[in-house]
């Protein structure tokens, strides 16, 4: 069996890119939930830019670039009308966010994490639903911030 440890330190995100990030997390979920788009199969995905690394790209069979990774929505929220509503495992809303916050670090960390300066690294985030297996997407808020 192969180990996925990474072979780098993990270096935490800066307490200004956690809110840059949560803050536009949390608005693209809301504009979500405000058009009715948010489904079981909802996804929040990211890539991420870091500059000077350099790394392979899977693609869908439509050739549709597939995300470095994601967060299932539904794991977290789902919609009553145009609101969004933790499920039923968590007690209340903040506690949904900071566990899919804690989760969405994590993940951004591990590709933040192999140079010494998150300032230029570029986080895209999309979130919506695609087609399968072609990975086109059927509805998507999408936007780009750029880390300090």
């Amino acid at each position: 069996m192969r180990d996925h440890t990474p072979d780098f330190n993990m270096q935490e995100l800066s307490t200004e890119n956690k809110k840059l990030i949560g803050d536009t997390v949390r608005h693209i979920l809301v504009c979500l939930a405000d058009d009715r788009q948010l489904t079981s199969d909802s996804l929040l995905e990211f890539w991420v830019e870091v500059p000077g690394v350099k790394r392979p790209r899977g693609t869908y069979r439509g050739g549709f670039l597939m995300p470095d990774s994601f967060i299932t929505v539904a794991d977290y929220f789902q919609a009553d009308m145009d609101t969004l509503v933790p499920v039923t495992s968590f007690s209340d809303a903040e506690s949904a966010w900071n566990e899919l916050f804690d989760e969405l670090y994590y993940q951004i960390e591990i590709f933040t994490s192999q140079i010494d300066c998150s300032k230029g690294i570029t986080l895209e985030l999309w979130t919506g639903h695609r087609n399968r297996p072609e990975g086109e997407w059927v509805y998507a808020v999408d936007t780009k911030v750029e880390l300090m």
